[in-house]
């Protein structure tokens, strides 16, 4: 029998919007305690305001490290333990190595790299601890196949996996599992740039997917029997080309 996740306490980082948001919805449904870890406070308190008792906001700025530490220590401090941690927060820049801003690409390679490693950084010690735990990053397709279109995105996402498979095989002795989603083309704010009939279109073609697809995703991974781990979880639309 798959294990329930009833009274568990998980956080999602980048929880007030887009795939975040839709993980934290699917995690209450499933019976956790939620924590909505999000730089936009504003955003993070109305969607737990809608959410429910069990939904809780949390405003961090994830590059920097106390910020997260603060966040951990005060989920601690609430409950005596963290069972769940999603990293799910990143960016998204399409550019070219020989061109665009560079300045665009230090803010996502400190969000999809080390905002990702610092939320480790913040979380294991305590699950280590307490001797269980789940910690799941949202990665890309792009960390499994190389995307020509998108190669500094592609880089940060390969660091991205390194990272996991490597942390994985070290905190598995604590009992506590490390494992990665990589999704395909997701409607998310991160495509803000795109007109609706666009997104329709694509929807319609199976060329991009909605972001319940990775919450349901995340969790059929948590609900894996003690022992077990989902290591990476591809999640692509049926006709996306890779």
């Amino acid at each position: 029998m798959a294990q329930s996740l009833k009274d568990k306490i998980a956080a999602v980082t980048g929880g007030a919007s887009g795939i975040g948001l839709e993980c934290v919805r699917h995690l209450l449904d499933n019976g956790a305690e939620v924590y909505i870890i999000d730089f936009d406070a504003k955003a993070a308190e109305a969607r737990a305001a809608e959410l429910g008792d069990k939904a809780h906001a949390l405003i961090a700025d994830l590059t920097k490290y106390e910020d997260i530490e603060k966040a951990v220590h005060t989920i601690v401090k609430n409950h005596g333990r963290i069972d769940i941690f999603h990293a799910n927060a990143g960016s998204y820049v399409a550019d070219m190595p020989w061109e665009g801003d560079t300045k665009r690409w230090d803010r996502m390679l400190d969000l999809n790299i080390n905002a990702a490693f610092r939320c480790v950084r913040a979380v294991a010690p305590q699950m280590m601890e307490q001797k269980s735990g789940d910690i799941v990053i949202t990665s890309s397709i792009s960390g499994m196949v190389p995307m020509v279109s998108e190669p500094v995105y592609t880089a940060s996402k390969h660091a991205v996996q390194a990272f996991v498979h490597t942390a994985r095989r070290k905190l598995a002795a604590y009992d506590v599992r490390v494992s990665a989603i990589q999704p395909g083309p997701v409607v998310t704010p991160l495509l803000k740039d795109w007109d609706q009939e666009r997104v329709k279109a694509n929807l319609d073609s199976g060329g991009i997917m909605q972001p319940v697809e990775v919450a349901e995703a995340l969790i059929f991974m948590l609900t894996r029997r003690k022992g077990v781990i989902v290591r990476d979880l591809v999640v692509l639309p049926q006709n996306f080309d890779v």
